[in-house]
C-alpha cells in the first residue's frame, strides 16, 4: 500500500483527493467546469493542509488519462507531471473507461449475475457516438477504449454475447435505443473510492506511466471552431 495523491480534471466534476494504504484521507471537489485549472492547486494545498502529509511524502500522483474533456485532461495531467518531476515522483495513468468499469462492478445487476456479464463503459461523444471499451466479467478488457457510433442493432449484437451493463454517461441516450431484460443502463459514474481501488493496484504492480512522454487519451481529434 502507499500514499497517494490523485488528480481527476477528465469531466464536468474535477476531484483531487489523498489516499493512504488504501484509505481516503481527504478529498476536495469542484463541480464549476470552467474553474478546474484555478481549483487545482489550492485544492492540493488545502489536502496537505488538512491531512499533515507533506506533498513530499506521497509515493506517486495517479491521474486520469482520459478520454473525457480535452482541456480538463490537459490540466490535470499537466500538473501531475509538475508536481512528479518538482518530487522525482512516479505517475500512475488511469483511464476514465476503466474506473467506469469498476463502478459497475459493484452494481447488484452485475453482481447478480457476475459470471456471465460485460460492461460497456460509455462516455458522451455528442450525437450517437461515444467514447467506450468493453470488459468481461473479470474486469480484462475486451475491446479496447475506441470512438464509437451506437444504435440499436449494436446494441442487440452485444446482448447476443452477454448480457451487458452500460455505465457512464451516455447511458442515457443509450437506454433509448434497445429494450431489452439482458442490458442494463446505469447514468452514473465513479467516484474516488474506484481511483483508489485502481491506483493502489497499479502502484502494487509497479505500473507507471511514462512521465515525460505519457500523453492524454483523447481518442479523437480535437477542433476549434472559428
Amino acid at each position: 500500500m502507499a500514499t497517494l495523491l490523485h488528480i481527476d480534471t477528465a469531466g464536468e466534476k474535477a476531484m483531487v483527493a489523498i489516499s493512504q494504504n488504501g484509505v481516503l484521507k481527504a478529498i476536495q471537489e469542484n463541480e464549476v467546469f470552467q474553474t478546474h485549472a484555478s481549483f487545482l492547486q489550492v485544492a492540493i494545498q488545502t489536502l496537505v493542509t488538512e491531512t499533515a502529509i507533506p506533498l513530499n511524502s506521497i509515493d506517486a500522483i495517479a491521474v486520469t488519462m482520459g478520454p473525457g474533456s480535452y482541456t480538463g485532461l490537459r490540466v490535470g495531467l499537466s500538473s501531475a507531471k509538475g508536481i512528479a518531476y518538482a518530487l522525482n515522483k512516479p505517475i500512475i495513468g488511469l483511464s476514465t473507461l476503466s474506473l467506469l468499469a469498476n463502478a459497475a462492478s459493484k452494481h447488484a445487476w452485475f453482481i447478480e449475475k457476475k459470471e456471465q456479464v460485460q460492461i460497456f463503459a460509455m462516455i458522451d461523444a455528442k450525437r450517437m457516438e461515444v467514447f467506450g471499451a468493453i470488459y468481461d466479467s473479470q474486469l480484462n478488457c475486451q475491446l479496447a477504449e475506441q470512438a464509437i457510433v451506437i444504435d440499436s442493432n449494436y446494441l442487440a449484437s452485444l446482448v447476443e454475447k452477454h448480457p451487458t451493463i452500460c455505465i457512464g454517461s451516455a447511458a442515457a441516450k443509450a437506454k433509448a435505443l434497445l429494450n431489452n431484460a439482458d442490458i442494463v443502463f446505469v447514468e452514473q459514474s465513479y467516484n474516488i473510492l474506484d481511483s483508489i481501488q485502481l491506483a493502489d493496484a497499479a502502484f502494487t504492480k509497479g505500473e507507471f506511466a511514462d512521465t515525460a512522454y505519457s500523453s492524454p487519451s483523447y481518442l479523437k481529434e480535437f477542433f476549434l471552431k472559428k
